[in-house]
């Protein structure tokens, strides 16, 4: 029997899984940068200590190990089937017959670095720019791709000292696919410390990036708050209706309000002109999201949009049009249909980045 372990990022962060397969294990196969965070626990075993690149080598020595009838220990950093040992054990495990694997999954380091950073993920891909075995040009295309479709994205292994024009390429196409004041998370460690900070995707800098940094760039949504990356999911958060909002909805479906820059409102321009009042009170409120500008004034728990100019854009505006009367249809819905106008919100964000 093979166990292909995840020990995680940190000895504090192992599974219990993980500590049972190596208590039971008689031979331990692991690369020599893991060996020290599990030293203490392989007294009385056989261990076999390979170096970087030598990850065949690791997964043939485990199954030669195995049949020798040994309960055979491999281990990885992190999770094994992620850019792990996993992987490797089972492309060449078609050679033999009879060869028990038991994958141990752990923590791996975009689950470690989002946990640091707040709560940056959402729908998100991870994407390794390591072209040791994979072509650029299909880095490129993935970037591209989960870029484009307003994934946030981890990376692993972003850039060496020898190994930089993955990263060089994959900043230029997030640059010209994502706003520049796109929220960016990284996580490094070094020397046994963990370094934490954020940035945005304009003012990030290639010095602050080497192999041992976890980056998470945020999607249309994500926003940082007191130090937090948050990608939030769209939930309801609970409020009264004010009177002056549902006298505003009465006469937005009976077609009487004005549309554009209201010039005549002793209030215009609220926030800077030109801007659409189409919208004068949001059908969104209170969305919650600092993601356009808002924010909680904490001491009254109430919601402002004082900074939020998002609502007042023409091309906004288009957007929610369009499909706000599918779901509308009296002054009660906007009470009582919040998800579903959370979701348009969500839709014309994307739209209009």
């Amino acid at each position: 029997m093979i166990s292909v372990i995840g020990i995680g990022p940190s000895r504090q962060d192992m599974t219990l899984r993980a500590l049972e397969a190596l208590k039971d294990a008689e031979v331990v196969i692991t690369y020599k940068g893991y060996y020290k965070y599990i030293e203490d626990l392989l007294e009385g075993k056989e261990i076999l200590v390979k170096g970087m690149g030598q990850e065949i080598d690791r997964a043939e020595l485990a199954i030669q190990k195995s049949r020798e009838g040994k309960k055979v220990a491999l281990v990885s950093s992190g999770d094994p089937g992620v850019f792990g040992m996993a992987n490797v054990i089972f492309q060449i495990l078609g050679k033999y017959k009879n060869i028990k694997v038991n994958v141990i999954p752990g923590v791996t380091a975009v689950n470690f670095a989002a946990s640091l950073l707040g709560a940056p993920l959402h729908d998100f891909v991870v994407i390794s720019l390591s072209d040791i075995l994979t072509p650029l040009s299909e880095i490129k295309r993935k970037v591209t791709a989960a870029s484009e479709g307003d994934f946030v994205i981890a990376f692993y292994n972003p850039m060496s000292k020898t190994r930089k024009k993955p990263f060089v390429e994959a900043y230029r196409i997030l640059l010209e696919t994502r706003h520049p004041k796109t929220p960016v998370g990284l996580v490094k460690s070094k020397n046994d410390e963990v370094i934490v900070s954020t940035t945005t995707l304009e003012e990030l800098s290639s010095e602050e990036v080497d192999m041992s940094t976890t980056l998470i760039v945020g999607n249309s949504m994500t926003y940082i708050e007191e130090g937090r990356m948050v990608t939030p999911r769209g939930y309801v958060v609970p409020y009264t209706m004010h009177p002056l909002a549902c006298e505003f909805y009465e006469k937005y479906l009976a077609g009487e309000i004005v549309e554009g820059p209201n010039l005549n409102c002793e209030y215009y321009p609220c926030h800077e002109h030109p801007q659409s009042c189409t919208f004068c009170y949001c059908p969104f409120y209170p969305c919650g999201e600092p993601s356009t500008g808002g924010f909680w004034i904490k001491e009254k728990g109430v919601w402002s949009c004082e900074g939020c100019k998002w609502i007042h854009n023409e091309d906004v505006v288009k957007c929610i049009r369009a499909k706000l009367s599918e779901i509308i249809h009296s002054v009660e819905d906007i009470k009582n249909k919040r998800r579903e106008l959370l979701k348009l919100r969500r839709e014309c964000l994307q739209e209009t980045e």
